[in-house]
Parts: C-alpha cells; structure tokens; sequence
C-alpha cells in the first residue's frame, strides 16, 4: 500500500513546528521515521500534514548538564548507544539501545520519536521509566516538563499533546556501585520484545543492595515500573534466593497481552525467568565495579 495523500512542511525551527501542529487539524511529526512510516504505508495513520523536524539540529545533542545528562530528542539511537557520555553515565541506556531494532535502524531512528511514540513493548520508554527519567515538552503555552512515570498511560498513549513536541530527555546520572542488565524475549532478532527487563542495581562495599530499579517491557499496557520487585531487593544482599522472590513479585504486577504472539501466561511466566536473569547479572556486574575490575 502506499500512504494517503497529506501536505508535507519542513520545519524551521522548533516554534514553526509548534505552529503547523496547532494549525491543522491531524498532524503527526517526522523525526526518524522508523514508526511513522510504516504506519503510514498501510495507512493506519492518515495526517493531513507531514511536519518534518530533520532539519532542526538544535535539538541533536549529548551532554552533562547539573548532574544530569540530557539528550535531545532528534538525536539518532546510534549517536546514543556508542556516546562515551552515556556508557559512563547511565550504561542500561547504552545497553538497552544495543536491542532496538537493526544498526541500520538505529542509524536513523530517534530518541525522542520512540519515546513520543510510547509503544509498550518498545525498550526506551521502559528504560525512560525504570530511570527517573524527565522529558522536556514545547508547546504553545510555553514549555513543561513530565516524569517518565507520568507520561505513558496507555497503549501508544502519551501525555504528549497535539501540539506539543517533545524537546528533550533528562536521564539522572547513575551512581557508582551500579550494574545494569538487560534481557529480552524476541522471535527473531530486531523484533519487538516479547517481554523485556531492565535492571539497575546499586550495591554498597558491604555487598548490600542500596537502590533498585527494574522496568519491564511488553507486559502491559504501558512501561511497567516493578516497584514491589525493587523494594525485595534493597537492604539484601541480593541471593539467588531474593533475585527469585523478586523476579516472583515483578511477573505478579504485570498485565500482559494475550494475542496471536504469545499468550498471556507465557508472557507472564518470561518475566519472572527474564526478571532473575537481569537481576542476578546487574548484581554480578555492580560487584565486579566496586571491586575495580
């Protein structure tokens, strides 16, 4: 098939866009494509206007800002995941990026258009979730900023306006002590994860757990945040004994899909396997830094 007939704008600059989305009635953003397109070859998505944003450079970037390390959104998956910046400071983006998809995709697609996109089987909004992370919006009344946990609400629903765009990414900077792992069920390589888990863990020099965070992908609606998995963990000392029972609390919360990919206890049943794997391996790696190696 081939996409319906809409107008196409190239914009100018982050204000211009703004304007074409506020002036048309169905808009939707190019940034990378790598979602959009498709969607629109098989016209599951109809805009009436193309507002194209390749052209603003101002908002490809990585840097440290206040302890932060804030990234803007047109700045391509690949740029990203090989970034010294983002291995040194939050590596689960680094390693979570490794799993989007194929380099020739990540050579286009764009950190901000995943996340705008919200897609609940996607790794970076998961990893946006289980990170803190905070996304800068742009809109006609000015500019806002929502946590990751309050923007995704739904199946590719966001907090995200019509008219609004999604600026940039703020991702706290880990502490040191931190391992990450990530584990992801997929049927063929570059797929969407059946499920995914993302797992930072912090380990003190007494060998104790001092903070956690797991999220996991493709197990409902949304970026699921596994509260109750982190809370077994912290204090612990993380045994294959409590890598279990929080593995065990991680697939309890979950509310997975049941469709023509897998069925919903299948799903289930991964995350509690994929859920101890990252949390055993995040433990092994926290370990091994705080022991210099």
């Amino acid at each position: 098939m081939k996409a319906a007939a809409f107008d196409y704008h190239r914009a100018t600059s982050v204000d211009d866009a703004i304007q074409q989305l506020g002036a048309a009635d169905d808009a939707k953003v190019l940034a990378g494509g790598q979602s959009l397109v498709p969607l629109l070859a098989m016209r599951l998505a109809r805009p009436t206007v193309l507002v194209d944003l390749n052209r603003l450079a101002d908002l490809a970037y990585v840097r440290r800002e206040n302890g932060e390390l804030a990234i803007g959104a047109l700045t391509r998956h690949r740029t990203v995941e090989t970034a010294e910046l983002v291995r040194r400071d939050v590596p689960l983006l680094a390693d979570a990026l490794a799993h989007v998809g194929h380099v020739t995709i990540r050579n286009r697609g764009t950190i901000g258009g995943s996340i705008a996109h919200g897609d609940p089987a996607a790794e970076l909004p998961a990893v946006a979730v289980a990170l803190d992370a905070t996304f800068r919006l742009r809109g006609p009344g000015g500019e806002r900023s929502v946590a990751a946990g309050d923007f995704f609400f739904g199946y590719l629903m966001t907090a995200l306006e019509p008219d609004e765009l999604l600026t940039e990414i703020r991702w706290p900077v880990l502490p040191q002590g931190t391992g990450c792992a990530v584990e992801e069920l997929t049927r063929r390589n570059g797929d969407f994860a059946l499920v995914a888990v993302f797992a930072a863990l912090t380990m003190g020099a007494d060998g104790v757990c001092t903070q956690a965070r797991i999220s996991v992908a493709g197990a409902a609606a949304a970026p699921l945040r596994a509260d109750n998995a982190e809370q077994a963990l912290i204090g612990s000392r993380v045994s294959a004994a409590d890598a279990g029972a929080a593995a065990d609390r991680l697939a309890a919360a979950t509310d997975p899909p049941n469709d023509i990919h897998a069925p919903a206890d299948y799903r289930r049943e991964m995350a509690a396997v994929l859920g101890r794997r990252a949390i055993q391996r995040a433990w092994a790696q926290a370990n091994r830094t705080n022991a210099g190696e």
